[in-house]
This record gives C-alpha cells, structure tokens and sequence, in this order.
C-alpha cells in the first residue's frame, strides 16, 4: 500500500496495491506496521462504526474531545462520498486547514485521522456505506461536533444544493465559539498522546 501525507499534519491517504483476477480483486486496506512505520503512529482499532447515507447527506465535523481522543481509520465500502479532515489542535503547525478526499468502493483508498482531528463527508451517491475503524470505544460525553458550514473554515462541500443533516451539526459551533468555549485540544496534548502510544522499537 502507499501512504501519502495530507496538507493536515497527521493526516494521510491510504491507497491500497489491488490484486486483481478473474473472480474480482483482494487488496490490504490498512496494516499496523505499514501505518506505524510510515507515519510514527501506533493506531489500534478498539470499535468499528458504519454509517449509511443518502445522496446528498452531509455528516460532520466530528471528533472526541481530549481526553481520551480517537483516532480513525475511514474509507468508502459501498457508494462515493467526498472525505474532508480539518486541524481542530490549537497552536498546530495547520490548524485550521483542512483536506479533501474522494472515497470511494471502486478504489478501495482510506484516510487516516489521527486524534485531535475533525472529518466529515457528504454522500456523492445513494446507499453510501462508510466504514470507520476507531481507537477508542464510545463514551458519552466526549464527542465534539463542529459546524460543517463555518464560514471561517470555508470548506469546499462542492454542494448543489442544501444537504441533509442532523440537528446536532447543524447547531454545532463554529470554530471561534468551539475555541471560546475550551472544546479543542492543544497540538502539545496531542503530540504527547502520540508519543506515549509509540512503542518503544529495538
């Protein structure tokens, strides 16, 4: 597989290699070592969630408040949906930025959201089934919405018309409310997560 870093620090596109025959194709879609190697990231999965979206549908922005955060591994396994990652981390190197990926079933391609990081998608098809692989187990109390349509965030949607959405991130908050309101991380807090989650290689 190849591992590309996004304009979000900590933030990557997976792309797996297909082996393809006449019954169809296999491919890797994520692999602990190959993550950890090519990013410094030690990402083990402990829930996996599924959503299913109607065309049109805009989910996001979501993360898990520090602590305990969450990290994801995202992809597409039925449909297409157009994937964005945004730098929630106070006093990061990118806070703020964000980048946009076309997921989809045909190519089989992830991203990978380390923690302190916010994603969203809207659904480009009917029956969209996204699949996230997370680092931590739900807990109440700790997830961390963030208005999709900020007009500080400015992100590229490339929507046609008004998406369908939950209530809860329609009413989100913006960014400058979420800062105000203490609901983001620092870089340094999610750096030192990163660092203890390592393992220490001889």
């Amino acid at each position: 597989m190849e591992i590309h870093p996004l304009a979000v620090l900590d933030a990557y596109r997976i792309v797996p290699s297909m082996l393809e025959d006449a019954r169809g194709c296999f491919y890797e879609a994520l692999r602990w070592d190959s993550l950890l190697e090519a990013t410094g990231h030690a990402f083990t999965p402990r829930q996996a969630n599924y959503s299913v979206s109607r065309r049109g549908t805009l989910r996001g922005i979501h993360g898990v408040r520090l602590p305990p955060g969450q990290a994801k591994f995202v992809n597409c396994v039925r449909g297409a949906v157009l994937d964005i990652v945004v730098d929630l981390r106070l006093d990061s190197p990118t806070f703020g930025a964000h980048a946009v990926n076309r997921l989809d079933a045909t190519g089989g391609a992830g991203v990978y959201v380390a923690e302190g990081l916010g994603h969203g998608f809207v659904a480009l098809t009917d029956d969209a089934c996204v699949g996230y692989l997370c680092s931590t187990t739900y807990q109440p109390g700790t997830p961390l919405e963030i208005n999709p349509l900020d007009p500080e965030l400015g992100l590229p949607w490339q929507l046609t018309r008004k998406p369908l959405m939950s209530r809860k991130d329609a009413e989100a908050p913006g960014l400058t409310e979420a800062i105000r309101a203490g609901l983001l991380p620092t870089y340094a807090q999610c750096r030192a997560l990163y660092d203890r989650q390592r393992p220490v290689l001889r």
